[in-house]
């Protein structure tokens, strides 16, 4: 799944991935709990500096856009903001700009880290955000809850969509907004022949397609109601409220 043009399988932020807090940024290490799935080896630092220089000259892409603009109808004005799997933190960075009063980026590999450092520099919100190596699915108590959570291209890279969005959703106190790819005869083909590739490739790290419809049923359990919801032949966003 998740990043670039490869379904988006690819792209900037489809892995659920976390990244060590450096300098500036404070490091939160919990000991044993990340394990990155071969994460780490497919979205390299590489990856991420192409990442953000994307991002430096186009903004957000389209799906980021769209969950932006979910979050804007309800309120972002002095916010928190716990992001899972923020890659080099663009919407992070554009909810700061809009009035969030403070973000948390959990990550599964440190790949990200040193180009998301920079972009924060850049726009002088060091202060106001925070990055961790952190897997919310496996140890959900050592993350605190925050106004919203958001996850762009992040459930498609994590085997078990049940605990990170039974995780994510209890750390929501107004607004859940995540992102996914359809589940189709046509996706299903994608998945299965890049998880075949990775296969023959000797590669850890998986993507999956997930039942949209499980996932939101387990979010309504969960106490959010889904208000909110664009499609397009790659990418499909959802948008909760408590």
């Amino acid at each position: 799944m998740s990043p670039g043009a490869r379904f988006g399988a690819i792209s900037s932020h489809c892995v659920y991935r976390d990244s060590i807090a450096i300098h500036a940024l404070r490091f939160h290490a919990v000991a044993g709990c990340c394990n990155p799935r071969g994460c780490d080896k497919l979205f390299t630092p590489r990856f991420a500096r192409r990442m953000a220089k994307r991002y430096r000259k186009k903004g957000l892409d389209r799906t980021a856009r769209r969950m932006v603009e979910f979050l804007e109808l309800h309120g972002i004005e002095g916010a928190t903001v716990l992001e899972i799997g923020g890659g080099v933190g663009e919407i992070q960075i554009e909810l700061l700009k809009r009035g969030a009063a403070r973000t948390v980026n959990l990550e599964l590999s440190p790949a990200y880290e040193e180009a998301a450092k920079r972009l924060l520099r850049e726009m002088s919100l060091e202060d106001r955000a925070e990055r961790r190596l952190h897997d919310i699915a496996v140890e959900p108590d050592g993350v605190e809850a925050a106004d919203i959570v958001v996850l762009h291209r992040v459930v498609c890279c994590y085997p078990d969509y049940e605990r990170l969005l039974g995780a994510a959703a209890q750390r929501a106190r107004r607004l859940l907004v995540f992102s996914y790819p359809p589940r189709n005869v046509v996706s299903r083909l994608f998945v299965s022949a890049e998880n075949l590739a990775f296969r023959l490739l000797r590669r850890e790290y998986r993507s999956f397609t997930h039942p949209p419809s499980a996932m939101l049923r387990l979010l309504g359990e969960r106490g959010l109601r889904c208000t909110f919801a664009r499609h397009s032949p790659v990418w499909q966003v959802a948008g909760l409220e408590r």
